[in-house]
């Protein structure tokens, strides 16, 4: 059997190989290659949307909400926000909040199915293991339960001895 007929028919075996790895996420069911993250625009939540009124200037927006990621210059009154990720092992996000001015006051604020700040944190964890939130403070029973410190001793007298003394800092003249 001659080398040309053997490497012909391996060579077209690995190269569909090649090509398969390129369309999966798996490569023999564990290893993953590395994927970027992609984020781009500004987050924006519940709690940042509620402070933004009607009526507020574009500085007191752009203050609260950040410099829009699309601005038009056939459309000055209008501000696009729009926030998108792509993070392995998450779901990829795209949000759009549109905010429109007359002159200089906001008109209104299109903000739809905007996450809580604690939602949108759980959403983008990739952790495998669900993690708890420590404890930050004892309750009043909790503290009511701690034992009693002991009392202090009271302090030592001063050794004995001549007291230290210094140079001047100065020089005297």
């Amino acid at each position: 059997m001659s080398f040309p007929r053997i490497a012909s028919p391996l060579a077209a075996i690995l190269l569909a190989g090649c090509s398969s790895l390129q369309s999966s996420d798996h490569f023999l069911g564990f290893i993953t290659p590395y994927r970027i993250e992609v984020v781009q625009g500004n987050v924006l939540t519940q709690e940042q949307v509620a402070l933004v009124k009607p009526g507020q200037t574009r500085t007191q927006v752009r203050d609260i909400l950040g410099s829009p990621l699309l601005t038009d210059v056939f459309h000055a009154d209008r501000w696009d926000y729009v926030f998108t990720i792509r993070r392995q092992g998450a779901e990829p996000q795209q949000r759009k909040v549109v905010a429109l001015f007359e002159g200089e006051k906001l008109k209104s604020l299109d903000a739809p199915d905007l996450p809580s700040e604690r939602d949108f944190v759980s959403s983008i964890d990739t952790a495998k293991t669900p993690r708890k939130a420590p404890k930050l403070a004892l309750t009043p029973e909790e503290i009511k339960a701690l034992p009693v410190p002991p009392k202090p001793e009271p302090a030592a007298s001063a050794p004995e001895g001549p007291a230290r003394t210094y140079p001047p800092l100065e020089p005297r003249t």
